[in-house]
């Protein structure tokens, strides 16, 4: 007696197509796998892009930190200007010879007797230009 082989019932049915629902049974008992780690690759790249370039992302923390270094060192150079013009203005209050330098240079005061001369700009740099009609 012959024995039945096992692999012709597959054979044949191999041959015959299967049903749409059992072909879908199959596709997802095999393919969720790939599907789902193609998934998760499509995931990690979005995270990884909205990490670098994303409302909160490296590039936009990197322009914020620029800016505050930037607003930092613009304080300091303005507090010290700040300390710079306290401390000018209290000579001011004070000091009689300070305030007779600051009226001699910027006022060009003279005590009487003397003379003053003023010398003519640099001739690099240009003259400051007036606005028309001044002058004529």
């Amino acid at each position: 007696m012959q024995q039945p082989n096992l692999f012709s019932e597959k054979k044949e049915a191999a041959n015959e197509p299967l049903p749409l629902r059992q072909r879908a049974i199959e596709w997802v008992q095999h393919g969720w796998r790939p599907a789902g780690t193609l998934f998760a690759v499509c995931l990690a790249l979005l995270f990884a892009w909205s990490v670098v370039n994303g409302r909160h992302g490296l590039s936009t923390w990197y322009q914020q930190r620029t800016q505050e270094k930037q607003l930092k060192k613009e304080i300091q150079d303005l507090q010290q200007e700040n300390a710079h013009l306290r401390n000018h203005v209290e000579r001011l209050k004070s000091d009689p010879d300070a305030i007779e330098h600051e009226a001699r240079e910027k006022l060009h005061y003279a005590k009487p007797g003397e003379v003053i001369y003023t010398l003519p700009p640099d001739p690099q740099t240009p003259p400051p230009a007036q606005p028309a009609g001044i002058g004529r």
